[in-house]
């Protein structure tokens, strides 16, 4: 009869897999408030009276509510236009982000592409060389596109950096022998990348397309280089009132007893300001965050 003792494991020193499990979500939970908690700060503090935000008084719950600080942003008639501007860019934008991305990964994620190492090398040099700001605006407005809102997107059609994650997927993620199947029954190589590649790629798209979207909704320096007046996205307008009410505040330094309430008024107008135009961002976040990990983990492996 065979020593019941053999069949026993003996377990190391290390911790036991609940333990471990303890820890994890204990440093997780740590993270994830360093990480959340400014944010909650924000979104308080824009309900909060600035004199008791500034005296400590606000933690985990307003002090002293009040929606003056939305009073005041909403008020502007810039907003409602600054707020379809900004998504009618971040949708075209992310739209062109992503079909270029597809049109120039695709094709240098295939080894027998002629003079594809010159051609990623040519890519690559771009991340770290550039002419300058003053240079691109002369080229920009040699092509006719000032005041134009291709200009936010031509420019910097291409992300090299999200070229090479989107290419190793297509490298590491997609069997090469479904597009040789595709090809032998008789799909031309345009087709098997509608049919076959983008399918199995929606993963990556989904990660690309948060990319762009926040790119494209946050910036509000390109639109001001090129558009000017015209057409300005929402954080341009929020940064004209935040602008207008620090003047004013200057202003009111001068008359007696007008400081102290503008100045109220501005760094309420600073957090709702913060607020307002992060919001649509991480409203839409969650919808795609199921293929977040997946696609940029995937694309992130070497090839």
């Amino acid at each position: 009869m065979a020593n019941t003792n053999s069949a026993k494991i003996k377990k190391g020193p290390g911790m036991s897999d609940k333990t471990s499990d303890i820890v994890l979500a204990a440093i997780c939970t740590v993270v994830l408030v360093i990480v959340a908690y400014p944010l909650y700060y924000v979104l308080v503090a824009s309900f909060s009276d600035p004199y008791a935000v500034y005296a400590g008084k606000t933690f985990l719950l307003p002090s002293g509510f009040t929606l003056d600080g939305y009073k005041a942003v909403f008020a502007d008639p810039g907003i409602v236009s600054g707020f379809l501007n900004s998504v009618k860019y971040t949708v075209i934008g992310t739209i062109f982000s992503v079909v270029m991305l597809y049109i120039t990964a695709y094709p240098l994620s295939d080894d027998k592409l002629p003079g594809r190492k010159w051609i990623s090398l040519f890519f690559v040099i771009t991340m770290y060389f550039g002419g300058g700001m003053i240079p691109t605006y002369l080229v920009v407005k040699q092509t006719g596109l000032i005041g134009n809102m291709w200009s936010l997107f031509l420019p910097g059609g291409v992300g090299v950096g999200n070229m090479i994650i989107v290419r190793n997927y297509f490298k590491n993620s997609i069997p090469h022998s479904l597009i040789e199947a595709s090809e032998i029954d008789g799909c031309s190589k345009l087709r098997s990348f509608i049919n076959v590649i983008i399918p199995l790629s929606m993963p990556i798209m989904a990660v690309m397309a948060v990319f762009s979207m926040v790119a494209y909704w946050n910036d509000w320096f390109t639109a001001m280089i090129y558009l000017g007046g015209k057409g300005q996205p929402l954080p341009l307008v929020l940064r004209g009132i935040l602008l207008k009410s620090s003047a004013s505040q200057e202003q009111a330094a001068m008359v007696s007893g007008g400081f102290a309430e503008l100045n109220k008024m501005t760094e309420m107008i600073k957090f709702c300001s913060m607020i307002v135009a992060a919001l649509p961002m991480l409203i839409a976040y969650p919808y795609v965050q199921k293929y977040f990990e997946k696609g940029f983990m995937a694309g992130a492996v070497k090839g």
